[in-house]
């Protein structure tokens, strides 16, 4: 099963991507993709669109989302995939964590404005397709657009990370209940990316022993954002904590995406897939 074609981390324009649900699902039929997932930031809207798009190309299908959390004051991403989409538990999680963007998107906008960057909050909102999940990234595509930057990683190196100017700390979900709301609606919590926290070791133990307390079952190990190093890293954490595997891309645009939908390496063989524990949650595509 570790040879499967599983693409379980992307994002569309429900929340920063910048592709629809039905534009992600043809290509990553067209790249291979046999297994997908769609894990908008925070937001489910796109579940049904998803797995119908999937469905009518070919493609089997677990709903998917991304729960920012709040951690020894990071913030750290959870991913849930194969559960209800429309428990009422997760879907009234989900907005109380989706409160408060717009807020911090004009604290944002003001501190790049201190900067000389002016007009910021109105020029990210015409890149957000939800305006309620205002981000970042939709502020960094404006100033690219602007030419204040040449790319986004350029904007977040120099605006948008701790201690620049458009930088503004939110308070998220806490750990317990992204995971509680992903396992009580049936499906799996899953750390995403482990490699981009700057956690010290005692710390990001600590992360894992919380996150397997409170049901959490798989972490990341191949990932857009993953050397080749950290992938090894990480398979041995998944070993050592007995977690599952997970394996997804990060996609959010042809564009800016450092890693194409599917183009992964394989999970390695000793690991166990998030997808062997989910098989009764796929939704499969149709038959020919």
């Amino acid at each position: 099963m570790n040879t499967l074609n599983a693409d379980l981390h992307c994002h569309s324009v429900i929340s920063d991507g910048t592709l629809t649900p039905e534009e992600l699902a043809a290509r990553a039929k067209a790249q291979g993709v046999a297994l997908w997932a769609l894990t908008d930031h925070d937001e489910v809207g796109g579940q049904a669109r998803a797995a119908a798009a999937a469905a009518a190309c070919g493609l089997s299908y677990l709903t998917g989302v991304e729960i920012s959390v709040s951690f020894l004051h990071q913030t750290v991403h959870i991913v849930g995939l194969g559960f209800d989409a429309e428990n009422t538990q997760l879907v009234n999680g989900l907005a109380q964590t989706r409160g408060g963007r717009s807020q911090r998107a004009h604290e944002m906008a003001a501190g790049l404005a201190g900067v000389g960057i002016k007009g910021a909050f109105e020029g990210a909102l015409r890149y957000a397709g939800n305006p309620n999940l205002i981000s970042r990234t939709h502020f960094a595509r404006f100033l690219v657009e602007t030419g204040v930057c040449k790319d986004t990683y350029e904007v977040f190196r120099k605006y948008l990370t701790e201690g620049k100017p458009g930088f503004v700390e939110h308070r998220w979900a806490n750990l317990k209940d992204a995971v509680q709301w992903i396992v009580q609606a049936g499906g799996m919590a899953v750390i995403a990316h482990p490699a981009r926290y700057k956690f010290s070791a005692n710390e990001e133990l600590a992360l894992l022993t919380e996150f397997k307390g409170h049901g959490g079952l798989g972490i990341e190990v191949v990932t857009g954002s993953h050397s080749s190093a950290e992938c090894a890293s990480y398979a041995d954490t998944a070993l050592e904590f007995g977690l599952t595997a997970s394996r997804g891309s990060d996609f959010h645009s042809p564009t800016e995406s450092r890693t194409e939908l599917g183009a992964l390496p394989l999970l390695p063989d000793a690991l166990t897939p998030v997808w062997s524990l989910l098989a009764e949650r796929i939704a499969h595509a149709p038959s020919a």
